[in-house]
């Protein structure tokens, strides 16, 4: 489980763009002439700040202008990929990887897209060269880190991640990431000093936020990891910390604190009633082996 939703939240995890923002796109992109590197990085940006809408309207009017350029494959690419349409992505990847220009930027864009899918076998050696051919891209390594994290391969995934952190000037999204990936080696507390960092320099990533939980959850700091949530995210707060108190152990734990979120009767009900016979079982098995022992 990786409740940051892996690589592209991961990648494109951004707020919601003011009313203004939109004024960049005044521009109309009718001639070749007009779709230069300040049309392109208006797009790029506009993806990167999910002001969606924004990009697929500059990027319709430069299709339909009959604009030639492999810059535009590249960006409906990186377009697809934010909007979760990985086969669209993969197809507009290929078609930039054709031009030397582009090649570079869209086997990184084809690796993390390819990650996303599951299909982590055909992405680690896409992704492998694509921070071949650029050492600088930084969310091709972020996505190396997370492809080495799902093989166990902890030496390979915190070089990939200590490159992403270095090329990015330390990404929110990264130090996440690597969080995570600390968490699952059972670091727990450089985990949550990556957690605590990447809030620093996102504060509304949510993500994060709910990966620290987690953290101080798993070193028994319950209260702390349910504290200063909503009513409405109460149960979900305290049935991820049951989850974490019994992975840990702490079987009693995790009872009392699954009993109090199945108490709220909110949308978590169900999983905190799933959760919670897990754990009696578990609970069960751990008394049998003891008793057995003696």
């Amino acid at each position: 489980m990786r409740p940051i939703a892996l690589c592209l939240t991961l990648l494109l995890a951004a707020g919601m763009p003011a009313a203004s923002d939109a004024a960049i796109f005044k521009r109309e992109l009718k001639t070749q002439a007009a779709f230069g590197p300040a049309a392109v990085a208006d797009i790029q940006r506009a993806i990167d700040e999910q002001r969606l809408l924004d990009a697929g309207r500059y990027l319709n009017q430069a299709f339909l202008a009959g604009i030639k350029d492999p810059r535009l494959n590249l960006l409906d690419g990186n377009l697809n990929l934010a909007q979760g349409h990985f086969q669209a992505a993969l197809d507009a990847f290929a078609a930039a990887e054709k031009a030397p220009e582009t090649k570079d930027a869209a086997l990184e864009g084809k690796g993390i897209a390819l990650s996303l899918t599951g299909n982590m076998d055909e992405a680690l050696p896409v992704l492998q060269a694509a921070v071949a051919a650029n050492p600088a891209a930084w969310r091709a390594w972020n996505a190396l880190g997370s492809a080495y994290d799902d093989r166990g391969q902890w030496t390979e995934a915190n070089a990939a991640y200590e490159r992403a952190v270095t090329a990015s000037g330390g990404a929110a999204i990264v130090l996440n990431n690597r969080g995570y990936s600390r968490l699952l080696q059972h670091q727990r507390d450089l985990a949550v000093m990556d957690f605590v960092a990447a809030l620093r320099r996102k504060p509304d990533l949510a993500e994060a936020r709910t990966n620290l939980r987690l953290a101080l959850a798993m070193g028994g700091d319950y209260d702390r990891a349910i504290a200063g949530g909503t009513v409405s995210e109460q149960a979900a707060l305290l049935n991820n910390a049951g989850f974490a108190a019994a992975m840990r152990g702490d079987y009693a734990g995790a009872e009392q604190l699954l009993n109090k979120a199945l108490a709220l009767k909110s949308e978590y009900y169900a999983v905190a009633s799933n959760n919670l016979k897990i754990v009696q079982a578990l609970s069960a098995r751990s008394e049998g082996g003891s008793k057995a022992a003696r």
